[in-house]
């Protein structure tokens, strides 16, 4: 059993504070034997990890970390997939009041030196295939100020020369809850936004955040309880991943995590987990549906599926409504300034969506207040969303121009373009630098997207601005056909013709094999922006 007592220097502060990691250890008092984590690990072997369990190895890190000399204000790096590792040095951060940057595992040198050189962390832990490239940033002399250098290892391998091995961390520290003054305003996440434009900005999060705002509007809006199983798929390093992760504790559910989630292994684990939430982007449930064992699967246990960032096609919710008739869906949208806050709105078919209009992304939830300006400033029914609620961010790092930006008259300024209905349902039209600006016209992507998901032998589409001498932008179509079918690109366009304005249709449609993702399965219009301008 954990060891729940503390020292002086912080019991006369914990009286009525409100921190991620206090959250965990009254986890791990009230209900030490609940199942907290089953893992896949990268060998397919699955583990439990009660609360108790977690808190325990949470307390040995963060006390082996605070004697590497990790204190409160300091900022801790880790570039791996998920893991019972990074979950546990990440609650470990919390409790010394450091915060945590995740690099995404797919950055190269470049990216990863300008994240580590912006946020400036002390320890950098790094999954084992990854070291190398870490070794080979460092030694360019491009990760200043990091002064220890951790190997995580699911296979136990030994850690590259001058490394120190997260396994002793664990198997080395006390596991008594740390002597360490947190407090709820303290940054708990430094999470770095995608970076389209310019280089990433690094968005500040306190523990407040989620504690006050983020995580009861979890359990209003979404219901989730003790009860939910969880089936995690999105990275760490994400808002998506480490926020998501951070709430399903916080209420103390259950995450079955892998170290890696294809579409057919979730199938699998959905079914002998009895799984009864999953999150991710339409294209992973799309891909889902594509898998030879999917119609196959028992997935009756799911109740909540909530997807985000990206057009639902019909297509899909109609295969998942053949496999597994019981899911509510759910749409849902949030931003790192908002702690991952935002708007749901639920879904039992098509047919529940107010309008039948699928760019639907729901009502604010409780803790959020919201408005729909012009460029005035002005409510307006299409506009862009402005917010303010207990969930927004402190600011960016060491960014005051961008910050003040974001940050005016009183609310927080998202650059997305929605539409609001007069019951208060709100209508994603596109982010403002996604919008098309074409022979002096303004066209949604999202728009033309979904009458692309209309033609029947499309698997999935984007649509982008390229440039051009007489449209300014030229409204361009990429397209996956579905498996057997050979759509021509007049017939698409043709299409596309029946339901939208002669100034939406696509100039142009390309048909390709795949559309560029990032990690999540979002997809990166930037990338076909960039290949085809």
């Amino acid at each position: 059993m954990t060891d729940l007592t503390v020292g002086a220097t912080a019991r006369h502060r914990m009286l009525g504070r409100a921190t991620i990691g206090d959250q965990l250890r009254r986890h791990a008092q009230h209900n030490p034997d609940r199942e907290a984590i089953v893992y896949y690990g990268p060998d397919g072997s699955r583990s439990v990890m009660t609360y108790d369990d977690l808190n325990v190895r949470v307390n040995r890190v963060a006390n082996s970390l605070a004697a590497l000399g990790v204190r409160r204000g300091d900022v801790v790096a880790v570039m791996s997939r998920n893991s019972v590792d990074y979950m546990t040095i990440w609650f470990a951060t919390l409790k010394l009041g450091a915060a945590l940057t995740g690099l995404n595992f797919t950055f190269t040198a470049t990216e990863i030196s300008y994240q580590v050189n912006h946020a400036r962390p002390r320890i950098l832990m790094a999954e084992d295939v990854f070291c190398d490239r870490i070794e080979a940033t460092r030694e360019a002399g491009a990760l200043q100020g990091v002064e220890h250098l951790v190997h995580s290892s699911a296979d136990a391998a030994e850690p590259p020369a001058g490394w120190l091995a997260f396994s002793s961390l664990v198997s080395e520290g006390d596991g008594a809850e740390p002597d360490c003054d947190v407090q709820e305003d303290d940054v708990a996440m430094l999470v770095y936004t995608s970076g389209t434009t310019a280089f990433p900005k690094g968005v500040l999060i306190s523990h407040r955040n989620y504690l006050i705002s983020t995580t009861p509007a979890w359990t209003l809006a979404l219901d989730l309880g003790p009860g939910v199983v969880w089936l995690f798929v999105m990275p760490f390093f994400t808002i998506a991943g480490l926020g998501s992760m951070t709430s399903i504790i916080n209420c103390g559910a259950k995450i079955v995590l892998a170290h890696t989630v294809d579409p057919g292994a979730a199938i699998r684990i959905i079914a002998a987990e009895k799984v009864t939430y999953m999150a991710q982007t339409p294209t992973f449930f799309l891909a889902m549906t594509t898998q030879p064992g999917f119609g196959d699967a028992d997935l009756t246990a799911l109740q909540r599926c909530i997807t985000y960032g990206g057009t639902v096609p019909s297509h899909m919710i109609t295969a998942w409504q053949e496999a597994s008739p019981g899911i509510t869906w759910g749409t849902y949208w949030g931003q790192s300034e908002l702690s991952q806050l935002g708007t749901v709105g639920w879904f039992s078919s098509l047919g529940d969506i107010p309008g039948g209009d699928a760019s639907w992304i729901g009502k604010p939830v409780p803790q959020l207040e919201i408005r729909v300006v012009d460029d005035d400033g002005v409510d307006a029914e299409v506009g862009e969303l402005i917010c303010r609620s207990p969930s927004v961010m402190i600011g960016y790092l060491d960014d005051a121009e961008r910050t003040a930006e974001t940050f005016r008259d009183g609310w927080l300024h998202t650059e997305d373009i929605v539409r609001i209905d007069a019951d208060g349902n709100l209508f994603f039209v596109d982010r403002k630098k996604d919008m098309i600006k074409t022979g002096g016209m303004n066209v949604s992507s999202v728009e033309v997207e979904r009458a692309l998901y209309g033609h029947d032998a499309l698997m999935e589409v984007a649509v982008v601005g390229l440039p051009d001498d007489y449209w300014s932008e030229a409204v361009t179509a990429f397209v996956v056909p579905k498996a057997g079918r050979s759509p021509e690109p007049s017939e698409i366009i043709d299409h596309c013709r029946a339901s939208l304005a002669g100034y939406k249709v696509p100039k142009a449609v390309h048909i390709i094999g795949a559309l560029p993702k990032d990690t999540q399965g979002k997809i990166l219009k930037r990338r076909l922006r960039d290949e085809h301008s």
